[in-house]
């Protein structure tokens, strides 16, 4: 960071958890003569003419926040940028490396958060998949769930943790990924042969060639992938899949597309369940009808994934300005009594532990003429109720 500023001035999504408890003069060991001032604006309001006028030093975002060269095009002062989220699709890392400004995202901060969403919507529309004990298990006729994860970095490979816990069969599928005990289908097996089938990938688009080197020839963009995700579930990946199966997504909404969905479910009544959308944060009132839950992008959302990802950007953050981080969650986390052991021997306690059919009464309840608009789907968000993640 500039050595002469007197003060550091940080542009943050409001709905980061806990600034004021991190980001502060003390916490980033300044010294006496410096201040930190902190201004928090809602994400999809972070644009090019707020970061002109502002000219921070440190831009914290959220996955609703796109930083690219259109952002910071008048922007000269910029010098780290910190998004509290796994995903990174929303950020033009090449651009901003090119430009000399520090990234950091918080990979792996709500793994567990998402892993126990999936679990509680799959519990919660199929409660018999709660595996009895052993002995049990032995008398019973019906086989254990196959749970189909599709992508297996920090939440797919979570995931399979629970799952394998819970006596379920693991399909997983990340060609990114060498060969595992979890990596272990291929994406047509995942998509035929399992119960039930989980997204977990980022968003990304087929390589292209647009961009021109020093010599006039078209190189690939390092911004796209050889195993694109933007509609990676199609009407041809739904073909394959059983009637019976169902669907959760819970990573990126463009992975799947809409239409072939809701093509789909009208044909096969498939049980689908969506925390991100297509086209979020609106979402036709159509579409919800079709599904068997559905909630606004809060898989992630718990009291321990949110300061998880704010410590993770405040960690690297320190490291940027070469001090020591004083502060730590676990200063700020209340007593957590919900223990992951307990639910695993009291299954109809689910409800206490995640009522998640609440966050889709809620949502449902916020379409009028015909859609639920996005800024009442970003203030469901804003106002969510932090959930709290089963303790081990």
């Amino acid at each position: 960071m500039t050595d002469t500023a007197t003060e550091i001035t940080i542009l943050a999504d409001s709905n980061i958890a806990s600034l004021d408890e991190f980001f502060t003069a003390t916490m980033l060991g300044q010294a006496t003569e410096q201040t930190v001032n902190i201004i928090k604006v809602a994400g999809r309001d972070i644009n090019a003419q707020l970061l002109a006028e502002l000219q921070p030093t440190i831009l914290l975002i959220r996955s609703v926040t796109s930083v690219n060269k259109a952002l910071l095009a008048d922007n000269e002062s910029v010098e780290f940028v910190g998004s509290a989220t796994i995903g990174t699709d929303h950020v033009d890392q090449d651009y901003l490396a090119a430009r000399n400004i520090t990234f950091a995202n918080a990979a792996g901060c709500s793994k567990h958060s998402v892993a126990q969403y999936v679990l509680t919507a799959i519990l919660t529309l199929r409660p018999q998949y709660w595996q009895p004990s052993t002995t049990l298990l032995m008398t019973s006729s019906m086989p254990p769930l196959t749970l189909g994860i599709i992508g297996l970095g920090n939440i797919g490979s979570t995931l399979a943790q629970y799952a394998t816990a819970l006596g379920w069969q693991v399909l997983g599928y990340d060609p990114l990924l060498h060969p595992s005990d979890i990596n272990n289908a291929s994406f047509e097996q995942v998509l035929s042969q399992s119960d039930v089938v989980s997204l977990h990938v980022p968003l990304t688009d087929k390589k292209s060639t647009d961009k021109k080197a020093a010599d006039g020839q078209s190189v690939q963009s390092s911004n796209g992938s050889d195993y694109p995700t933007r509609h990676l579930i199609n009407a041809e990946a739904l073909a394959m899949m059983s009637p019976h199966t169902m669907l959760i997504n819970s990573a990126r909404g463009p992975v799947i597309n809409v239409s072939d969905l809701e093509a789909d479910i009208e044909r096969n009544e498939r049980q689908v369940v969506l925390d991100v959308f297509e086209h979020e944060p609106e979402i036709s009132e159509g579409l919800l009808a079709k599904l068997a839950i559905a909630t606004p992008h809060i898989a992630g959302y718990t009291v321990e994934g949110k300061l998880r990802g704010t410590q993770i950007i405040y960690d690297a953050l320190c490291e940027k300005l070469a001090v020591v981080p004083v502060q730590s969650m676990q200063k700020l986390l209340p007593l957590n009594m919900f223990l992951w052991s307990e639910l695993r021997a009291h299954p109809d306690r689910l409800i206490k532990f995640y009522d998640i059919m609440q966050d889709d009464a809620s949502l449902r309840s916020q379409a009028v003429d015909g859609q639920v608009n996005g800024a009442d789907f970003d203030q469901l968000r804003r106002d969510y109720h932090l959930r709290r993640e089963w303790q081990f």
